[in-house]
């Protein structure tokens, strides 16, 4: 899987940069997202903006990176939805669970408390 890492505004943005995130990857992205947290990244924002196809596995990876950020009092955030993968969010009812931003730059200026009220 094709992602990079970098520090921003002393977030840790995740770059996907992969057209799918499905079951073939979506291990991969798990795995990618778990050591940011442990390593102590409170505020993940994820950009997903080259990925235009999400399927379950996708989501659920996701989700638990949202579930381990959240055990550990950080959030993981995500940037960059194009319309198909926004689709797929709220078709599951996931945009109301994760705070989503047009860019990656709004979610990093953005205020980070109630984040899921936020961003959209």
């Amino acid at each position: 899987m094709k992602v990079s890492t970098e520090s921003r505004d002393g977030q840790t943005v995740l770059v996907v940069a992969e057209e799918r995130l499905d079951a073939n990857n979506s291990s991969e992205l798990r795995d990618q997202i778990l050591p940011l947290l442990e390593a102590g990244g409170q505020r993940v924002v994820v950009d997903l903006t080259g990925v235009s196809f999400i399927d379950s596995s996708g989501l659920g990876a996701l989700l638990s990176g949202y579930k381990s950020a959240h055990l550990r009092s950080g959030s993981l955030v995500l940037a960059g939805l194009q319309p198909r993968v926004q689709s797929m969010f709220e078709l599951t009812r996931l945009h109301r669970v994760f705070a989503i931003f047009p860019t990656v730059d709004a979610a990093l200026t953005a205020p980070q408390e109630g984040e899921a009220d936020h961003g959209r």
